[in-house]
């Protein structure tokens, strides 16, 4: 096209305006000008005869004559390239080609070309064009009013088309005469004809004339024109302006329709109707109101679309106009004047959904500038909308919707999004508008809504997605300020529990024999779910005793659910009867659901089982998790509440009965040993990399979440394994013996015949026993009734190689690797420095395995740390000195705790200094809590006691390591003994009898006396001592927390408790953790919950052991000082100082998904660099002002002893 002359441009014009008539029709019916462009974008898909046009045909040949060479040369290129095998089809030389064409220079020329001249052709045709409507000016008139009679049948549409109307092309001086034509003062007849050549003018001219500003002061005020024909014109030019014009013009369009409304709002000569009256659509005045406010709309809802691509500036003026619009507010000539309608109502007509704020909250970019808006300048508006539900019941009489779901769907949106939320939603004014009518039920004040019961559902819904997220949770706990939350304060958690008791009870009048009342009652229990699901929610509504009206509910529900008679076949499935019954069924599932979730806390859990429907949420949980339910609003499904349940013997039991420990080994044993059947003939498994294999990771989890010590005491406490002499390989583990005896304790060629999988299975067994032995109860447990270190020794030498010299070394291999780090674990006592254990990976090199490996004891000296050596008796005697004035030994107690804080006292001087203190505090009478009776420590007393086999190994444990430590003499064995037997008939002497199906009730205290035995080694084996501390020491409300063995089934605590088998350290020291650790490490307690374990089952073992095994003995010690010294609560800071101290790795940990195991097993090696003097940073920075504000403190206990 280098040589372009005038032929050329005449025939590509024809050619031009050929196609364009040729789609005229298509392009016509095209809402907007984008949708146009999109049809002729893709003409070639859509027209059969796209390849028949002129103007095509010359494309196509210019193309060829110009690129024909350059497409050439590259396809021969590509060819032989696919002849020595580098191509690889027919698609890939096509893209090829095409890429490289397009590269190309002769493409690049070619496109640069066309372009220049396709410009000339088509300024050619507009000014053509001009020309022509110059000539043909007043025939143009006639012609167009014909054409607006035909093609607008609806004069406030946007969807007008610019292809189905003429233009009018007007000069600056011509715009300028125009607008003074449309002068509102000019006469009717001039503004009616400058208002038509207008509408024929494009609007991009228009808006961009100089005299714009005034010509949109004048259609502002010319929309208020009483003569409709008029007004509808404008509206006309307005929706064309929409439609084709980018958004630096169209704002100000939109913002000029906003300004006239909200002067026909404020305007007292307009007629606006009332609440009262209702919309009549049939009034023409309301049909003008309709048009613009529904032109406003739709402008609303595409211009989120577009905005982001223009200065922010932009959307604001459209925001702040729209915000501004919907703020109005008419002043009431008269106090009892009804309400007028506000701009608000009619928007709402108009878009019931509102579709337009969804778009608008939907992107942050245009959310952020709404939300600071409203903050800064339109808080009302918040207001209007809680209000809407109360007050617009009778407003649209001819429409179904309901204005009160509009507000809930809106709120709805503004719960799902945090930021949102934070500046919309969590503020009281928000909370007391959503409790206005609750609280007026509450105290009796009638209501003035045709359906409450509707209503308040819809509120119960919102409040229960506040209450679901953190901040929302807290402002209806403490009212925004947990810290300067008043006692006597009732908060909105107060309000809704109250009524949620009222409805339960169906005390409230107005809404008793309603047919909604089951649904209202679970909507409001729901609400109060979501905060007795966590720890400090369960702290608000305790005194309430909710647990207990809920639990009522479910047995009134269950005795009617067991009157409904069995259905018959061939009756009438959907009758009357039949839909109450399964109603009633209904409703006894979301009472057990919501019972259910109480075990989501420590403390919950001991409420629940005090309500006695324990058994039956576990069952009803079960069935849920067979079907695969997922928990309501939950992510994370039942693993928290399973884990929780676990920690505690009745729940343990309860998931016996269930069904549910079964059904997890039968899962263990598929995944483990038989795979399913459809994949291993298609895909056989790989041999396992991993010790346990990833598929058999979430099983192995599970099974650690589930054996806790009680859990572990309640399944196989007193069983013996079955030691078949044959299994079948069908034969399926159902219990925790079972898989100890096919997975654990394999002492036969029948065990290791039954396996498909030895190796891996044993290894799995052997993984799952080194967690399990952690637990020292446990361990003591299983080494009493199946002997297991000799059964691990026997497999060992069993291991060992033959040699014509006699035995030699163990085979190295991965069951001996384990075996040896087990056999290690459970015969070495210690922290992290005191103990050393064995690796179980395998080196590269010629030395794969540099630990000794044995198969009888003792243990080889490798793995015995260097003893301490024994502790100077000379330092720290100034404070024992004053022993002798119980005024000044108190004057030194700060010092004294100061001392242990920071770790400065010898262990000796400890031992000293708390049997002084404990001393003190015995002979005050008001710091005696427990009254312990006379006792007289002699050693015939004892003489028929016995002591379990449990206790036994424990007491050989305890020697063995303080002899380690050089704490005790070579006779100390018989002494312990004594101190046990003492302390065991001591305490019995406070201990109720009751029957119990719990086998930990039914024997004495199930676990071994880790406590007194660590005070036994304090006072270095000193047998009176020792007695004679633990007896003082019993007085105090202080053992109830540090010595375990002191509350069992005692006669301090209230009956039902004593009876739930579970331990204050539980229910209160673990509820506390807990609820501490979300508000100091938030993102370790959710860590936590990601991996379905519980912080309080962990503390519950470190504190029920007293850190043995993963303190060494000197932070045993302070640890043990600092709780005497400074108050039980201590105990709760140092696991959330051990928490701290590991919250990288926990959240490595819960990445790799071995969280639970990383806690029990692997972290021991990284509490060498722990010390107790961590305690004092949490101390120092307000963890005491946080319990003692939050009710925390542990003088909450006397409300559970007598």
């Amino acid at each position: 096209m280098s040589h372009f002359s005038c032929e050329d441009e005449a025939l590509l014009q024809s050619m031009l305006r050929q196609l364009l008539q040729s789609v005229k029709e298509k392009i016509t019916g095209a809402p907007s000008v984008e949708c146009a462009e999109e049809i002729l974008l893709h003409l070639e898909e859509t027209d059969e005869n796209f390849h028949n046009y002129e103007f095509v045909k010359y494309l196509r040949q210019y193309i060829c004559s110009t690129l024909g060479s350059v497409i050439e040369e590259e396809t021969e290129k590509c060819t032989s390239a696919q002849s020595q095998g580098e191509g690889s089809g027919y698609d890939t030389l096509v893209q090829h080609v095409t890429k490289k064409t397009r590269e190309s220079k002769e493409y690049r020329e070619m496109m640069h070309s066309l372009k220049n001249v396709m410009m000339v052709v088509v300024e050619s045709l507009i000014n053509k064009f001009e020309e022509d409507q110059m000539r043909n000016k007043e025939m143009h008139r006639k012609t167009k009013k014909e054409q607006h009679s035909a093609y607008h049948t609806d004069n406030c549409s946007d969807s007008d088309s610019s292809y189905n109307q003429s233009y009018t092309f007007l000069n600056q001086e011509q715009l300028q005469l125009l607008v003074e034509r449309l002068d509102p003062a000019q006469p009717k007849e001039v503004r009616q004809e400058a208002m038509q050549t207008l509408c024929s003018a494009p609007p991009s001219d228009v808006l961009n004339c100089e005299s714009w500003s005034n010509l949109r002061k004048h259609l502002t005020m010319s929309l208020s024109d009483p003569d409709s024909t008029f007004s509808d014109k404008i509206l006309r030019f307005y929706a064309k302006t929409f439609s084709s014009s980018p958004l630096n013009m169209t704002r100000e369009v939109y913002t000029s329709l906003a300004k006239h409304l909200e002067l026909y709002f404020l305007s007292g000569e307009n007629c606006i109707p009332t609440i009262s009256d209702g919309i009549d659509i049939t009034n023409p005045e309301i049909i003008r109101l309709l048009k613009k406010v529904r032109l406003l709309n739709e402008y609303q809802r595409e211009v989120p679309s577009f905005w982001i691509r223009h200065p922010e500036k932009y959307m604001e003026e459209i925001v702040e106009s729209t915000l501004l619009l919907l703020s109005v507010k008419r002043e009431q000539r008269h106090l009892v004047s009804p309400k007028l309608l506000d701009p608000v109502y009619f928007l709402a007509l108009l878009d019931i959904k509102a579709v337009w704020f969804k778009k608008w909250m939907h992107a942050n970019y245009s959310r952020t500038v709404v939300l600071r808006l409203l903050e800064k300048k339109y808080k009302s508006l918040v207001s209007l909308y809680l209000w809407l539900p109360y007050s617009a019941w009778n407003l649209f009489p001819f429409c179904n919707y309901s204005p009160a779901i509009l507000v809930t769907e809106v709120l709805q949106i503004l719960c799902d999004r945090t930021e949102c939320a934070t500046d919309c939603l969590y503020t009281n004014t928000v909370i007391d508008a959503l409790l206005h009518p609750i609280h007026n039920l509450l105290n009796g004040t009638e209501m003035y809504i045709n359906c409450p019961e509707t209503s308040l559902i819809h509120i119960a819904d919102i409040l229960a997605r506040i209450a679901a997220v953190e901040d929302g949770l807290s402002l209806l706990l403490y009212g925004g300020n947990m810290n300067t939350a008043k006692k006597d304060s009732l908060t909105a958690a107060h309000t809704i529990v109250q009524f949620t008791k009222k409805l339960l009870d169906e005390n409230i009048s107005v809404l008793s024999g309603t047919e909604m009342l089951p649904a209202l009652k679970g909507a409001f229990i729901f609400v109060c779910r979501q905060m007795y699901g966590t720890c400090e929610g369960l702290q608000v509504l305790i005194p309430y005793g909710l647990h207990e009206s809920i639990a009522d509910a479910w047995k009134k529900a269950s005795s009617l659910s067991e009157r409904i008679p069995t259905p018959v076949p061939g009756t009438d499935s959907i009758s009357s009867g039949n839909q109450e019954s399964q109603n009633i069924m209904v409703w006894e599932e979301t009472l057990l659901d919501d019972l259910l979730n109480f075990a989501a806390t420590p403390k919950g859990l001991l409420l629940l089982q005090n309500t006695g429907a324990l058994n039956e949420c576990v069952t009803f949980m079960f069935s849920r998790f067979s079907k695969k339910l997922q928990v309501r609003m939950s992510v994370f499904g039942y693993g928290i509440m399973v884990t929780q349940m676990a920690a505690t013997s009745p729940g343990a039991v309860a998931l016996q009965r269930s069904g549910f420990i079964k059904a997890l080994i039968t899962e263990l044993w598929a995944v483990l040993e038989c795979g399913r059947d459809d994949l291993r003939v298609t895909h056989p498994s790989s041999t396992p990399v991993d010790p346990i294999d990833r598929s058999c990771q979430k099983s192995f989890l599970a099974v650690v979440n589930l054996l806790s010590y009680p859990a572990i005491y309640e399944l196989i406490g007193d069983q013996e394994i079955p030691n078949k002499p044959e299994y079948s390989l069908r034969e399926v583990p159902t219990n925790v013996a079972d898989v100890i005896d096919r997975l654990i304790i394999l002492n036969s060629d029948a065990k290791i015949h039954s396996l498909f999988n030895y190796e891996q299975s044993h290894i799995f067994g052997l993984r799952l026993l080194n967690v399990l032995c952690c637990d020292l109860d446990t361990l003591l447990l299983l080494e009493s009734q199946y002997k297991l270190s000799q059964v691990l020794l026997n497999a060992q030498k069993e291991n060992i190689i033959e040699t014509s010299e006699g035995p030699g070394n163990v085979i190295i291999d991965g069951l001996s690797v384990e075996r040896n780090h087990i056999l290690v674990r459970i015969n070495l006592t210690g922290g992290p420095a005191e103990r050393i254990l064995p690796q179980r990976v395998l080196n590269k090199g010629t030395d794969p395995y540099p630990w000794s490996m044995f198969s009888s004891y003792p243990l080889p000296r490798c793995y015995l740390s260097e003893a301490p050596r024994k502790a100077d008796f000379r330092q720290g005697t100034k404070y024992i000195k004053s022993s002798d004035s119980k005024q000044t030994f108190y004057f030194h107690i700060p010092f004294i705790a100061a001392n242990v804080l920071m770790g400065f006292l010898l262990i000796t001087v400890l031992a000293e200094l708390i049997e002084k203190f404990v001393l003190h505090l015995s002979e005050n009478p008001s710091e005696c809590y427990f009254s312990t009776g006379e006792y007289e420590a002699a050693n015939a007393n004892v003489k028929n006691e016995s002591l379990s086999s449990v206790q036994q190994l424990g007491i050989k444990m305890t020697v063995r390591y303080g002899k380690y430590l050089h704490l005790l003499k070579d006779d100390a064995e018989n002494d312990l003994c004594l101190v046990l037997m003492h302390c065991d008939k001591f305490l019995k002497q406070q201990q109720t009898s009751m029957k119990s199906s719990l086998r930990c009730l039914q024997e004495g205290y199930a676990g071994y006396d880790w406590f007194a035995s660590s005070v036994f080694l304090i006072m270095s084996g000193e047998r009176e001592k020792t007695l004679t501390f633990l007896q003082q020491f019993s007085s105090l409300l202080l053992s109830a927390f540090l010595w375990l063995r002191r509350l069992h089934v005692s006669v301090h605590l209230p009956i039902d408790t004593a009876e739930s088998g579970i331990h204050p350290i539980y229910f209160c020291s673990a509820h506390y953790i807990e609820m501490l650790l979300k508000a100091e490490l938030p993102l370790v307690f959710s860590a936590f919950h990601m991996s379905g374990f519980t912080p309080s089952q962990i503390c519950q073992q470190w504190l029920a052991q007293c850190f043995w095994n993963y303190l060494d003995w000197s932070e045993i010690c302070h640890y043990i000082a600092t709780c005497i010294f400074l108050g039980p609560d201590y105990q709760i800071y140092m696991c959330i100082s051990v928490f701290k101290h590991l919250q990288q790795d926990i959240l490595q940990h819960t990445q790799t998904q071995d969280l639970q195991v990383f806690l029990k097993v692997i972290f021991l090696f990284l509490l060498i660099g722990f010390r107790v003097t961590n305690i004092y940073g949490f101390y120092s920075s307000g963890f005491k002002v946080f319990i003692c504000s939050t009710h925390c403190k542990f003088t909450v206990l006397p409300r559970y002893l007598k």
